[in-house]
């Protein structure tokens, strides 16, 4: 008989297919399938006239970019990759576990530092596909990493051995038409509640939406001012603020439709 599981637990989400399959699979009774998709930009709020004064322009750019433009200076962001290392969905419903009980089996799966490139237009990108057990889900953490030479991080470095050492972010561009790049290593996790709570039904594919908005991070949040990435660097006097703009950009929520939109579900 399988036991069941009645306090609240935590379910950890692989962020490797591989991963997921040594706990649950398709075939897996009282199953269902978590979709989990990321977006870099907040959808369209209406046209750039309707803007009051002082907000930024922010529209798409050629190919998979961003433009953001405040008074006569302006930001092209054409590349960005955040590394995260684990996903965990928080249940309070009873959720059934292994036959013998072990709790660890069930909630702990093998997670390994993960390489994200955010899309810059609208919409999102799934990347990650993963069977949980049906049950309610009330939150979700998420910890965005910088990888070491620790065992942990060791298939990572191998996968991308061009990734700048200690680094979480890294984002490419253009700043008053001069190029940079930007790379930061800040390390945070957010734990926030999914509002509703997320609902998995047996059978049925649902999808969470991991939208972090990259257009927020070189922004002055009192004025509105544009943020020279050059200056937001390791002695960077714009340092802290950049890194505190990037822990408040993300946001997770229940997104069926895959449009990056929580208003419409």
């Amino acid at each position: 008989m399988t036991p069941t599981l009645t306090h609240t637990r935590t379910l950890l989400l692989a962020l490797t297919a591989a991963a997921a399959a040594g706990c649950a699979d398709s075939t897996s009774p009282n199953t269902a399938n978590v979709n989990l998709s990321f977006a870099g930009v907040r959808p369209s709020t209406g046209a750039a006239a309707l803007r009051l004064p002082g907000q930024p322009f922010v529209v798409p750019g050629p190919g998979d970019s961003l433009v953001i433009a405040v008074g006569s200076d302006s930001l092209i962001i054409t590349k960005v990759e955040v590394v995260a290392r684990k996903i965990e969905l928080k249940g309070s419903e009873s959720t059934d576990c292994d036959d013998e009980g072990e709790m660890d089996d069930c909630d702990e799966l093998q997670l390994n530092a993960r390489l994200f490139r955010l899309p810059l237009a609208e919409g999102v990108s799934s990347p990650i596909g993963v069977d949980v057990p049906a049950g309610t889900y009330e939150g979700i953490e998420i910890k965005i990493h910088k990888p070491t030479s620790s065992s942990g991080d060791a298939a990572f470095l191998a996968a991308n051995p061009e990734w700048p050492a200690g680094q979480s972010v890294r984002v490419t561009g253009f700043y008053k038409n001069v190029p940079f790049t930007y790379t930061s290593d800040v390390v945070f996790k957010v734990d926030q509640a999914l509002v509703p709570p997320l609902t998995v039904v047996e059978g049925t594919a649902t999808n969470v939406t991991i939208r972090i908005d990259v257009a927020s991070w070189f922004r002055n949040a009192s004025s509105g001012a544009l943020i020279d990435p050059a200056t937001a660097g390791e002695s960077g006097i714009n340092r802290n603020v950049v890194d505190q703009n990037i822990r408040n950009s993300v946001r997770a929520f229940r997104d069926d439709d895959e449009d990056g939109d929580e208003s419409d579900g």
